[in-house]
């Protein structure tokens, strides 16, 4: 079953390398979507694939990259899409 979660993690995670962590880790787990930095200091991803893969990703952001330090990641909303690899995006 496949299943495509977005999710917003809090902490110190922005200028610690984030997003290209999540990026190598999603690959690695063989996901789609996308992630990218927000305004508000957090990051922002959509990861698809496996539902158990996803729930391991999920449980591997609240660990993150040395020198992250999250504070919360939130489950935003669950949905459907169509992401070809994974990639970063720009900030939002």
């Amino acid at each position: 079953m496949v299943r495509t979660a977005h999710v917003r993690i809090e902490g110190r995670v922005q200028g610690v390398g984030y997003r290209m962590w999540t990026q190598r880790t999603a690959i690695d787990l063989g996901l789609r979507g996308w992630v990218r930095n927000r305004r508000d200091g957090s990051v922002e991803a959509v990861l698809q694939g496996a539902e158990e893969d996803v729930a391991t990703m999920i449980a591997r952001c609240g660990d993150g990259p040395p020198g992250s330090a999250v504070t919360r990641v939130e489950v935003l909303a669950e949905g459907v899409g169509a992401f070809a690899g994974f990639e970063v995006r720009g900030t939002a």
